[in-house]
């Protein structure tokens, strides 16, 4: 992660907005949840698209969707079912901070990601 050395929230904002990209792509780490920590003996995982996720705070806590988009530019998540009704009445998706979710179910399509994770230790 980028390492922030101020504890200035300024300064905070400033380095996470200005932060390379291989450095963003750490801000996308999501917790797991206790079985699949249990399983894997990882408490986060980067969030990729295909995984499930329930959020843990906001307006959508306790709901679950499928990641449908991973933003590295903004660091932020869209998830199926999360959407925001603007005043025509269109509904929009609402983005999410990956901090604020808990990943639920992995999407082990990936072969390097699998292997990444190995079974169990």
């Amino acid at each position: 992660m980028v390492r922030i050395e101020s504890h200035q929230p300024r300064k905070q904002r400033k380095a996470r907005y200005t932060a390379a990209s291989h450095e963003k792509s750490k801000f996308l780490n999501a917790p797991l949840s206790s079985a699949l920590q249990e399983r894997y003996g990882k408490k986060t995982l980067r969030v990729v698209k295909g995984d499930t996720v329930k959020l843990t705070r906001g307006d959508y806590t306790g709901d679950e969707g499928v990641v449908d988009l991973v933003d590295t530019g903004k660091a932020k998540l869209t998830v199926h079912g999360v959407s925001l009704t603007k005043a025509d009445g269109t509904e929009v998706p609402r983005v999410v901070d990956a901090s604020k979710v808990q990943i639920t179910k992995l999407n082990l399509k990936d072969k390097r990601r699998e292997d990444k994770l190995g079974e169990g230790k």
